[in-house]
């Protein structure tokens, strides 16, 4: 799921991360509405808020809305960058660091919420924003951008453009290449709405409040742990065939002797 990429990567390992990372946006994503009153997935209602402030020359006004916007830029090149410095090395999976990174943010703004008042929401908001660009940015490097989770926009753009293509493709293999694909976009949205669901039920109703964003670290934890572990065995079982293999064969060669 966290591993595999190219051509060796599946449309049931983009399933897999797709349901669970966009499940962790939408929990990301509420619980960081009701907790500030802004979005903490996207930057497009941002940078809109942005350009009013400068247009009506508010221009240090909109400061805070250009440091959302640079906060979820930012954590786009990090996690890119982390990625590239470290995809030589074959022993590493490349992606668990900005995974980590993601998690601990999501760790530390909970813990901070139970110390007392936060004092600086805005510092809270950008480092949401950041985490949810490193999440963007890593998740479309893997499935080599077939999958992005922390909007719908361009999701309901290209569920619509694909749904009409099936009126049209009368080539069999490309049309279940299209069902597949609206199959991915359809997770993605539905998970992302379960995801803001809970996140909402657990902030409002069971007056988790911002200690929702643990359950988002602790499904990301889980997956990475699951990944690894399923990975390890995968490999452990192929070594075990190889040798079971040459032992055979060694076998065979020494009855003929």
């Amino acid at each position: 799921m966290f591993r595999h990429q190219g051509k060796s990567r599946t449309i049931k390992h983009n399933l897999r991360i797709a349901t669970i990372l966009s499940f962790v946006a939408g929990i990301v994503n509420v619980t960081g509405f009701l907790a500030f009153n802004q979005l903490t997935t996207n930057v497009t209602g941002h940078f809109a808020l942005f350009i009013s402030d400068v247009a009506n020359f508010e221009v240090w006004k909109g400061t805070i809305y250009f440091l959302y916007i640079f906060s979820f830029l930012f954590g786009s090149f990090l996690s890119s960058f982390l990625i590239e410095k470290f995809k030589g090395n074959k022993k590493l999976n490349v992606f668990v660091k900005p995974t980590i990174i993601e998690c601990l943010i999501l760790l530390s703004i909970s813990i901070l919420s139970n110390t007392g008042a936060i004092k600086y929401p805005d510092i809270i908001v950008c480092l949401l924003l950041f985490a949810m660009g490193l999440q963007n940015s890593f998740v479309t490097k893997i499935s080599n951008a077939v999958v992005r989770t922390t909007h719908l926009t361009g999701l309901f753009t290209d569920l619509g453009i694909e749904i009409s293509q099936l009126f049209f493709l009368k080539d069999p293999p490309h049309r279940e290449k299209i069902k597949s694909t609206i199959k991915l976009r359809i997770y993605i949205i539905c998970f992302f709405f379960l995801g803001g669901i809970i996140g909402g039920f657990l902030y409002s109703r069971l007056d988790f409040k911002l200690n929702t964003l643990i359950i988002g670290a602790i499904i990301l934890l889980i997956s990475l742990f699951y990944d690894d572990l399923r990975y390890r065995l995968i490999r452990t079982k192929r070594k075990y065939e190889q040798r079971k293999k040459i032992r055979t064969t060694t076998t065979i060669k020494n009855c003929y002797l």
